[in-house]
């Protein structure tokens, strides 16, 4: 399948003259893998998008939104994309930078004269580049448990004056979601515009991410969703959704499905310039501090040679191959996203499970774009010709939903 979405350049500002992917590269077979995950419910379902050269080449949901009711998903299901909303709050306010609304060393206390750190200096260094790349200095996820026993955002971000630091601003990487969503304050001051309505409006709906939303309210009022699911004395039983990391929206509260993500990845590979223009996307995905630490466990420590975070997004060196990625994982709920600009290629994965199971697809793929040699990254059984086949009605459906995609205003 091969879809040309509505608005979408062909050709990417950022890589106008992409490398192929290596001969062998089949989305059929990753199809078929993300098939099986779900026929036998290893998870109950998921959803991936693959784009490349500015086309959609898959984008289809497996499985079922809730073991309960047993509805199938589709390219238009919404999940929760956890700290995949990163990338939003980031890219939000690159679009303010280049308004001249914000500048990325602009001060935290300029437009939040009331928050503090432990020490008054640290508190004056703290620009808005350090929110979003996770160098405020404090320990990594500083009050995440007080933040799920359901204290409040406001007394949270009061705390932080009391925070152990690990570092003066700018100088370590320590990852956050309570201080990360301190850019929804600054937004809001710098705007006089609410985080979740800026993003709607600078976002979502130039993008034509139309299946998209930000809040639990945004996700319950979807015409179809995914339920969040953990493990069960009997299998994967299916939850109501807590509102707790959707109290920190910048670092947690966006909802998309996977025709939205497929139009967010797309924009972020430099196919939507009159949205995200070149500039700001280079920006956006230059590394600004190590994360040594992501370079342990499965894939990352066969793969990676360096990790970093840039603004709301992590930057790799895969092989020696760059990979822009973020993943987020949230009370039954995990996500995936990676971009390897010199293929344009993209690709997300959402699944309504606490499993760890499809992330090795991510992997899978990307060896097969750049021609690595094939790693046994996902426990299933070689392509099926005939499993593809039973699922191609399904494909076909993606194919119409995507082909009638709009980057209109909903």
């Amino acid at each position: 399948m091969q879809v040309a979405a509505v608005g979408v350049q062909r050709t990417s500002v950022l890589n106008p003259n992409p490398l192929p992917v290596a001969q062998g590269f089949d989305v059929r077979r990753f199809e078929d893998m993300a098939q099986q995950l779900v026929a036998d419910q290893r998870v109950p379902g998921m959803a991936m998008a693959i784009v490349q050269g500015g086309r959609i080449v898959s984008m289809r949901g497996y499985g079922i939104t809730d073991t309960k009711a047993a509805e199938p998903i589709d390219s238009h299901t919404v999940f929760r994309l956890a700290s995949l909303s990163k990338s939003f709050a980031g890219t939000m306010t690159g679009l303010l930078v280049n308004d001249g609304v914000i500048r990325w060393d602009s001060r935290v206390n300029d437009y939040l004269p009331d928050f503090h750190l432990q020490n008054e200096y640290a508190t004056q260094r703290l620009t808005v580049a350090d929110v979003l790349s996770h160098r405020v200095g404090l320990v990594h996820n500083t009050y995440d448990r007080d933040l799920e026993g359901n204290l409040d955002y406001r007394a949270l971000t009061q705390k932080l004056a009391y925070a152990p630091t690990a570092c003066l601003p700018g100088d370590c990487y320590g990852y956050q979601n309570v201080a990360f969503s301190l850019i929804g304050d600054v937004v809001f001051a710098a705007t006089g515009t609410f985080y979740q309505q800026e993003v709607e409006r600078r976002i979502l709906k130039p993008l034509g991410m139309n299946d998209a939303s930000l809040g639990l309210e945004g996700i319950e009022a979807s015409p179809r969703w995914a339920k969040p699911h953990v493990r069960g004395r009997g299998g994967w039983v299916s939850l109501t959704p807590k509102p707790t990391y959707y109290r920190v929206a910048p670092a947690a509260g966006v909802n998309a499905s996977i025709s939205d993500m497929a139009q967010w990845i797309l924009a972020h590979g430099g196919h939507r310039p009159d949205v995200l223009p070149a500039p700001l996307l280079a920006t956006l995905h230059a590394p600004l501090v190590a994360t040594p630490g992501e370079m342990r466990g499965s894939w990352r420590r066969q793969r990676l040679s360096s990790a970093s975070y840039a603004i709301g997004w992590r930057v790799y060196d895969y092989a020696g191959h760059q990979v822009v990625f973020h993943a987020g994982a949230v009370q039954g709920y995990r996500g995936m996203m990676a971009m390897l600009p010199e293929r344009d290629l993209g690709v997300v994965i959402l699944w309504n499970s606490e499993s760890s199971l499809p992330s090795g697809l991510l992997p899978t793929i990307l060896d097969s774009a750049v021609g690595l040699p094939a790693q046994r990254w996902l426990d299933v059984a070689p392509f099926d010709e005939g499993l593809y086949a039973k699922s191609q009605e399904a494909t076909d459906e993606a194919g119409a939903d995507a082909s009638t995609a709009t980057a209109a205003p909903k």
